[in-house]
This record gives C-alpha cells, sequence and structure tokens, in this order.
C-alpha cells in the first residue's frame, strides 16, 4: 500500500451518507452507516428435541404457532418462552419485508444486502427462502452473510435460523451456563439461540467491512481497513481517513488500494499531540474519557464517493513496567469489579439497550475505575459505553470445560474473533483467555496444557501487541504480563499482612498462592510483573430476605455488618503497597451468587455513597 502524507487537502470535504454519531442502539459501534434493520422482535420458534427439523423440511418454514421475543434466549422470561430445560436444538423464523429491505438502505449505490448475527449460540445455520445461505460455530461472537442473491426478487422473504447447543458438549466454549439442569454452585442458566441483535444492513458492491484502531504511541493513530467486494487489479481505488475532535481537524491522510484491497493500513501523525506540552489534552482516561471522530471514506479514481462510515476512537496508550499497571505512560491504580454480564429476566441478554448503559453507570457510581467482564464476550454497546463514559475493561473468553483437540480448536477460533471484534475499544485494556484453569484443570502437571496456556496467551499478543495479556487469571500463571491473585479472606488485617510489600510477594509467587494453587508453573518464575488481587470480597448479603439461601464466601448479618466487611476489606488492600490494582467479587447478585454489590435486579444494597466510601477510601 502506498500513502500520501498527511495534508490538509488530502481528504476535501464531501457530502457522506453515513450516520455520524452513535446513540447506543446501533450493534456495531465504531463502524456507523445512516441506514440499518432491526430485525430484534417477534420470530416463530420451534424447540427440536428429536432432531427432525431438517428432515421435516423447516427450513422453509416451521410448523406451530410458538413465538419468542428475540434477542432474549428462550431459557428466559423476557423471550416469551421461559423454559430452562434441556433443548439442544431450536429453530427460528422471520419474514423480511420490503420495509425492512428498505430500512436497511438497499439502493442502486447499496445493492448488496447483508445479514448480521450478533450471536448465536452455539452453531447456527441460516437459510432464507429455503435456500442455505451460511452457517456459524461460536456462541460469543458475531457473524455476518451476504444474503444478496437471496433477496433478489421483490416482495417478502423467510429468514429461518438453526441454533444447536449441546449442554453436555464440555469442548465447547460456555462459560458460565450450567450442564445441569437447574444452575448449581456458581453455574447459571444456559443461554440458547439467539443472544444478541440480528439486523439487515445494505452496502455497495465494494464495502468497507471492518475497521481496526490502534494508538500504539500518544502521537499516532493507526487504522487497519477491511474491504468487502472484489477489487480489479488497477482500479486505483483509494482508502481516506479523517480524524477530527469537536469539529477540529486533527489530520487526514490518503492511501492507494494495493494488493487486493483485502486489508488497508493508514497511519496518522496527530498534529496537535507534536507539542509535547499539549499532548494530554487528546488522552483517553476513566476521569477524562475523550473520544475522537474519524470517517473512513472508499473513493474511485475520480474522488467520487464509492462507500463511507463513521467511527470513533480515543487516543490511549496502555501496558506495564516497574511493577505497575500504566495508562498513557504513567502507573494507574486499577480499581475494578467483577461483572457476570447475567440479568434475571434475560440472562446474558442485557433486558434492553438503556440496561447496557445504566451497567457502566452504577459501576462507575460505585467507585469503580474498571471492570473485568467475566466469563463472557459482552455486547459491543456495553463497550461502546464504557469508551464513553469512562470505564476501564478486562476482556475475557468464555471457557470450555474438558482439554482436548476439539476444544482448543474451538476456544481458539472463537477467542480470536472475540479479540478482532473489539480491539479497537479504547476501554478494553487487558485480554484474558484463561481463568482459574477452566478448561485446563491439570494446568500444574500437563506440559500439553502449559503449552495450550502459552501458545494461546502468545496468540492473543500476535493477534494484538498493544495490551497486557493475563494467560490464567488468578490460578497457575506461566507466562503472564500481570500476575493476579483470586483471594477470598474475610479478615481485612489477614489481608492487609498478605499483600503488605515486596516481602510479601515473595511468598505468593515462590510457595502456594493464597488461592491454593501455585503461582507459576511449566517452569515460570517472577518477572517483577504487576501484581493485582483480581477477584476478593465476595461477601454475602440479602437485604430483602428474612431467610437467606444464598451464598457467598462470607456472610454479613445486616447493611451495616455488610458496609464493614466491605470497609474492612479495602482498607486492608490499601494498607499495602505491593497490589497494583484489584477486582471485587462481584458487582451483582446472580441466581443463588448473593455476593453482589448491587441485587440482580441492579439495586444497590447500602447507600451508593456508603458503597463508594468504602470502595475509594474517600468518605
Amino acid at each position: 500500500m502506498t500513502s500520501t502524507a498527511a495534508r490538509d487537502d488530502a481528504h476535501p470535504a464531501r457530502p457522506l451518507p453515513i450516520a455520524t454519531r452513535q446513540d447506543g442502539s446501533y450493534p456495531r459501534p465504531q463502524l456507523l452507516r445512516a441506514a440499518w434493520a432491526d430485525l430484534d422482535g417477534p420470530w416463530a420458534f420451534r424447540r427440536d428435541d428429536a432432531d427432525e427439523g431438517l428432515a421435516a423440511g423447516w427450513a422453509h418454514g416451521l410448523p406451530g404457532d410458538e413465538r419468542i421475543t428475540v434477542p432474549f434466549p428462550p431459557e428466559s422470561a423476557a423471550s416469551g418462552v421461559a423454559d430452562p430445560g434441556f433443548h439442544p436444538v431450536v429453530w427460528y423464523a422471520r419474514v423480511v419485508t420490503p420495509e425492512d429491505l428498505a430500512a436497511a438502505g438497499r439502493s442502486e449505490r447499496a445493492p448488496r444486502v447483508l445479514l448480521h448475527l450478533g450471536a448465536v449460540d452455539y452453531r447456527a445455520t441460516v437459510w432464507v427462502d429455503g435456500a442455505l445461505a451460511g452457517e456459524h460455530e461460536g456462541g460469543h461472537t458475531p457473524f455476518t452473510l451476504d444474503v444478496t442473491a437471496h433477496v433478489a426478487a421483490d416482495g417478502e422473504h423467510l429468514v429461518v435460523v438453526r441454533a444447536e447447543d449441546d449442554p453436555h458438549d464440555a469442548a465447547q466454549p460456555r462459560g458460565k451456563q450450567d450442564w445441569h439442569e437447574q444452575p448449581h454452585a456458581i453455574w447459571y442458566h444456559r443461554t440458547t439461540g439467539i443472544w444478541q441483535t440480528v439486523w439487515l444492513e445494505a452496502v455497495p458492491t465494494t464495502s468497507i467491512a471492518s475497521l481496526r484502531w490502534a494508538t500504539p504511541e500518544a502521537t499516532t493513530v493507526d487504522v487497519t481497513v477491511g474491504l468487502r467486494g472484489r477489487v480489479r487489479p488497477g482500479s486505483r481505488l483509494r482508502v481516506a481517513l479523517r480524524v477530527t475532535d469537536r469539529d477540529e481537524d486533527l489530520g487526514a491522510v490518503e492511501a492507494l488500494v494495493v494488493d487486493g484491497g483485502s486489508r488497508q493500513r493508514l497511519s496518522l501523525p496527530l498534529a496537535r499531540q507534536r507539542n509535547g506540552q499539549a499532548r494530554d489534552e487528546l488522552f483517553w482516561t476513566p476521569e477524562r474519557p475523550r473520544l475522537v471522530d474519524a470517517t473512513v471514506t472508499l473513493l474511485d479514481p475520480a474522488g467520487e464517493v464509492v462507500d463511507a462510515v463513521s467511527s470513533y476512537l480515543g487516543v490511549r496508550t496502555v501496558g506495564v513496567a516497574g511493577g505497575r499497571f500504566l495508562l498513557n505512560e504513567r502507573p494507574y491504580d486499577v480499581r475494578s469489579v467483577l461483572n457476570q454480564g447475567y440479568w434475571p429476566e434475560s440472562h446474558l441478554a442485557a433486558p434492553t439497550r438503556d440496561a447496557l448503559r445504566r451497567e457502566v453507570e452504577l459501576i462507575r457510581d460505585l467507585g469503580f475505575t474498571a471492570c473485568r467482564v467475566h466469563q463472557k464476550v459482552e455486547d459491543p454497546r456495553f463497550l461502546h459505553w464504557a469508551d464513553r463514559l469512562g470505564l476501564l475493561v478486562w476482556g475475557e473468553a468464555p471457557a470450555t470445560y474438558e482439554f482436548s483437540p476439539s476444544a482448543i480448536q474451538r476456544a481458539t477460533r472463537e477467542w480470536m474473533d472475540a479479540v478482532e471484534r473489539d480491539a479497537s475499544h479504547p476501554c478494553v485494556v487487558t485480554w484474558v483467555p484463561h481463568n482459574e484453569s477452566w478448561g485446563i484443570e491439570r494446568l500444574a502437571t500437563d506440559p500439553a496444557q502449559q503449552a495450550f496456556a502459552r501458545a494461546l496467551a502468545d496468540l492473543t499478543r500476535a493477534l494484538d501487541p498493544t495490551r497486557p495479556v493475563v494467560s490464567n487469571d488468578g490460578w497457575e500463571q506461566q507466562n503472564t504480563d500481570i500476575v493476579t491473585v483470586h483471594d477470598y479472606e474475610g479478615d481485612g488485617e489477614v489481608v492487609a499482612r498478605t499483600y503488605a510489600d515486596d516481602d510479601a510477594r515473595v511468598r505468593i509467587v515462590t510457595g502456594t498462592a493464597p488461592s491454593g494453587h501455585p503461582q507459576f508453573v511449566g517452569g515460570a518464575r517472577d518477572a517483577g510483573q504487576p501484581l493485582m488481587l483480581t477477584e476478593f470480597g465476595g461477601v454475602s448479603f440479602q437485604p430483602d430476605a428474612a431467610r437467606p439461601n444464598g451464598w457467598g464466601y462470607t456472610a454479613a448479618a445486616d447493611v451495616d455488618d455488610w458496609v464493614a466487611r466491605l470497609q474492612a476489606l479495602y482498607d486492608g488492600v490499601r494498607a499495602g503497597t505491593l497490589l497494583a490494582g484489584t477486582c471485587y467479587t462481584q458487582l451483582a447478585d446472580t441466581l443463588q451468587e448473593t455476593n453482589g454489590l448491587l441485587t440482580a435486579d441492579r439495586r444497590p444494597k447500602a447507600p451508593v455513597e456508603r458503597i463508594r466510601a468504602a470502595v475509594t477510601g474517600q468518605g
């Protein structure tokens, strides 16, 4: 690819047929077009316990009149089905109308129609008017099908989705979805089938398919542009990038599309950042979550717009050095909370899109600067609000429950897709491909499992070298960028002694850690990485229960006792000099786990000011 130098006239103002601002509803926050058709809502639905639907021709239409509300899983009340039993195969059907296609923006300039499915757990097959449109495997990651040929004729078209989700398949990445019929211990109801938005979009014959933003240093923005559709050799198409901040131009660059046009990379020096005294003005932080807008345009040789999208990014760097986590090259104390992303009425799917914003607001209101999304690849709109409102996020892979060639292949493929989907969000600052040796239970002694854990951590770095990687959160670790410890000690004074100083660190990393597991395995040794307490607390309290029946790692008698325990634990972690960050377990009660700071319906268990004072140490 060849690139012009950044210059003020590289991308002169042209009318762009794009949306310019994300409002939290668009399913793909960092690549916006003006038109899209939301297909969420009522669909036909059918359980297929006997797996007879394929032979019976259900791809052409479902028998019966049962309905489901998409994108809520059928196990949930919000779906209207509310059946948490074992149903390994389910079917969905919906008519796409001419009005849907018009809303998607289909026109002479945008003739190709794309069907996007945000997440279907676990294996999906899609037909349009009985013709196979495509397949996908991976329950937490999106996929897109070009259905242009299937909707070429005028009139209505039937979309049918078959979802296969075996509750007993331990090689399937599943996170905290239970393999028992009813939730037990720390596992929850399953999420079968569609659980994120289904939508239509019309695009030009050659279009912008993906954007990958990075700010490898404070003065430079990189974007990798993925194109869809054939680019003829010698076509001389160009990709143009312009970055603005509150209507002020920060820079622009154009580049010729070469090498078939599949992926194009542009680098843009930010003019304002050249002044070292002023460069902090654009930095993104939780305290000042400044985002800058971007437009990416595909141009023909005459300068006419072929395709155009709007986006945003945050200018920030993350890293580790000197035993500390670094944000914009400066030490930053990570004050995090574990977030299961589970709602009682809708399970892994948020009950509303506004609930995703409210989740971020609540986390911030409680005094946290970060959250660890646990065993789930969260809806991209949650990450949008974390970007916009200012919340650091640790992205974590949903685990398999066995170690086998199939589990390795599935976990690796789905994790690669998750990293690619979320790598542009400035809020995402750390990757966690494994947690507590789930799916690699013999990590302490098995060289094969050690090799996989090392390889997946290194693969993550190869996919994204701009963020720290935690190889196996909390337990046996090897090539990790942050040493993470899980410790549910309930006595704040004991916590203070455990994490007091460098001598305490030696005891943790050379012997058996507080979790009861060795901290390092496979010949790994402490290399002075930041040490964080990434699960602690877990104090159970049920303010509305006359006879509490939930559980936590310790329990409080009443609200004052609960706040006192919370305060003592945080006083303990603040008393020493060792920790570079913490993550409290957990944000909200989840089914039988009653150790949240919030009830399951997101009500604080004590006045927010009291919780915040305990968490931050500022009354």
